[in-house]
């Protein structure tokens, strides 16, 4: 019954899709992003949830249930791993969300420590801190995704359990900002999960819930909402992964529906991705999403135990 009801929404969607002006069978609607695959990383993991890539080639997935983050090289070739179960440094439990910043050090949101981790590109434990603040929450904190902001040296945290977003001072060495309650409003999440940002630093922090992706400025003030329930273009049915590239167009990754919707940076949809010859491109539970600067798309698809890498063509 389940696998028949999501077929019926996955149809709903193309439908919906294909009725637009224009659109033809299996096409992708409007003028779309097109991709080329390059190739798919499948490395002995569980449930991975997040990926990033170095400016030195470098592939970092994050293979929380494994408790370890699988390091490969450009083509997608095993170079080591780190991490394991356990509270002390260095160890995981069930991380979820995994950042970068401009030197190539790596920030782990190790969930079950309530904690985030930070090392260098080649694994090197270096420090953490604590993404319990001390101040009224409801729950312990659930610290799911980060994203640096090298300039303003400043790391941004999403505590899902807590509906807030978290603002670490790098320089300082203490959060600075606590921002969100549980809500649909505009200064209210409902489950945040991942974020990226743009190149201004503007935050993309998707509400899997409330089904969209809010839009923050770099102060944590509210700019717009991006997307809501549905399963028409622009809709969502579960988003999970955001990711910006270097045009500030947003690609934000729907679970259940197995796709991936492109925006531009005021919110407007633009496409569903697409192949080469325009066919919408599928994914098996597509969660963590991240664009290089060559505009190299890395797919994390959960439940297939694999990421996918794509060449954005356009």
């Amino acid at each position: 019954m389940y696998r028949l009801f999501r077929l019926v929404i996955h149809l709903l969607f193309v439908t919906a899709l294909a009725a637009l002006p224009g659109a033809h069978a299996q096409e992708s609607p409007v003028a779309g992003v097109k991709t080329r695959h390059l190739f798919t990383i499948e490395s002995d993991f569980n449930q991975p949830s997040d990926v990033v890539a170095g400016n030195n080639g470098r592939i970092y997935v994050l293979d929380g249930v494994n408790d370890r983050v699988k390091v490969f090289d450009k083509s997608g070739a095993l170079l080591f791993s780190f991490g394991e179960t356990g509270s002390a440094a260095g160890k995981f439990s069930f991380p979820l969300g995994i950042g970068i910043d401009d030197d190539g050090r790596i920030y782990v949101a190790d969930s079950g420590n309530r904690r985030v981790q930070l090392f260098s590109p080649d694994g090197t434990y270096l420090s953490e801190f604590t993404t319990e603040t001390g101040q009224e929450q409801i729950k312990p904190s659930d610290p799911t995704d980060v994203v640096v902001n090298t300039a303003l040296q400043r790391c941004y945290v999403v505590d899902n359990d807590n509906h807030r977003v978290i603002v670490y001072d790098l320089r300082e060495k203490k959060i600075t900002a606590v921002s969100g309650t549980m809500g649909m409003e505009k200064k209210e999440f409902r489950f945040p999960f991942l974020l990226d940002r743009d190149r201004e630093g503007n935050l993309y922090i998707v509400e899997v819930i409330n089904t969209r992706v809010k839009v923050l400025d770099a102060e944590g003030n509210y700019l717009r909402n991006i997307g809501g329930w549905g399963v028409d273009k622009g809709k969502f049915y579960r988003p999970k992964g955001v990711a910006v590239d270097s045009r500030n167009r947003v690609f934000v990754s729907d679970s259940y529906l197995g796709v991936i919707q492109v925006f531009d940076q005021q919110g407007r949809f633009l496409s569903v991705l697409g192949d080469g010859d325009g066919k919408i491109r599928s994914f098996r539970t597509p969660a963590g999403i991240f664009i290089d600067k060559q505009l190299r798309l890395y797919v994390v698809e959960m439940l297939a135990d694999r990421v996918t890498v794509l060449q954005v063509q356009d």
